[in-house]
């Protein structure tokens, strides 16, 4: 982020994307729409955030470009986002920790979302790990879909969203004792771009997690790169403005998407 600017973008290959690309809904598809994606963005953007359902709805077939795509990324010097929101209890949650963080693993990413709602010490496995690997996490924390309230605002001063945010610093507060005031630790968070007042509202204190905020919804979702200083506030230098079907709708040539990528870099810097 602090060599290439805030933005993540996307890979996102829905289905009505691929045919508007002129592209096949099945793994070539898939892989010619990644790729092209990765090749178009990966010299400006922090991050790349492909969307692991939408290569999990292509069974085995759709995995294996998905590996391609991380394999490619890595080798593109790109940092990778397994939008995976994966939660789980026990060696189950272990389990999903070895695939998507363990160095040599398949699916390793440089980082994957989760979902604390089976309580966020359930994700122990994956946040030792990534912290002994060297990658990251993005713990679901306030979204901004209308369902979300009624599990992420609940308990008023002491919400569900604020006990997630403050376990999130505590986590990286272990990890940060002796790195300069500017370093963000390993676990970050997921804050959905257009949740509007809810931090103020919950009384959120994202600075204080030292962590990148990982915030989708910009451009196609609504959200601004003025609405995302003006939502996050003193945290916007750990935000991490995710744009997807935005910039994926001015393919499929790379010069279209990158410029669609550079402009909307252009807006985060300058907001």
């Amino acid at each position: 982020m602090a060599e290439r600017g805030p933005l993540c973008v996307g890979i996102d290959p829905h289905p009505a994307l691929l045919q508007r690309w002129g592209l096949a809904d099945d793994a070539a598809g898939l892989e010619r729409f990644s790729l092209t994606v990765l090749d178009a963005v990966a010299s400006l953007a922090a991050a790349v955030k492909p969307q692991v359902a939408l290569y999990e709805r292509h069974g085995s077939a759709g995995m294996a470009v998905l590996e391609r795509v991380l394999a490619a990324s890595a080798e593109a010097g790109v940092l990778s986002i397994a939008d995976a929101k994966r939660g789980d209890i026990g060696s189950t949650m272990a389990a999903y920790a070895d695939a998507w963080l363990r160095d040599g693993s398949a699916l390793a990413a440089d980082s994957v979302t989760l979902s604390p709602y089976l309580g966020f010490e359930s994700l122990r496995p994956a946040l030792d790990l990534a912290a002994e690997a060297g990658r990251g996490v993005f713990v679901l924390a306030l979204t901004s879909n209308p369902e979300g309230a009624s599990v992420q605002h609940v308990g008023g001063a002491d919400s569900v969203a604020r006990r997630i945010v403050r376990a999130a610093a505590v986590e990286n507060q272990r990890y940060l004792v002796d790195q300069g005031a500017g370093d963000l630790g390993y676990v970050g968070l997921v804050v959905g771009a257009t949740v509007g007042s809810a931090l103020a509202d919950l009384d959120l204190d994202l600075a204080a997690v030292r962590g990148p905020i990982l915030a989708p919804g910009l451009g196609a979702q609504g959200a601004t790169a003025a609405d995302l200083r003006r939502t996050f506030g003193s945290a916007y230098g750990q935000v991490l403005g995710t744009s997807s079907r935005d910039i994926l709708g001015a393919g499929p040539g790379l010069r279209e998407l990158r410029d669609a990528a550079q402009r909307t870099l252009d807006e985060l810097r300058g907001a």
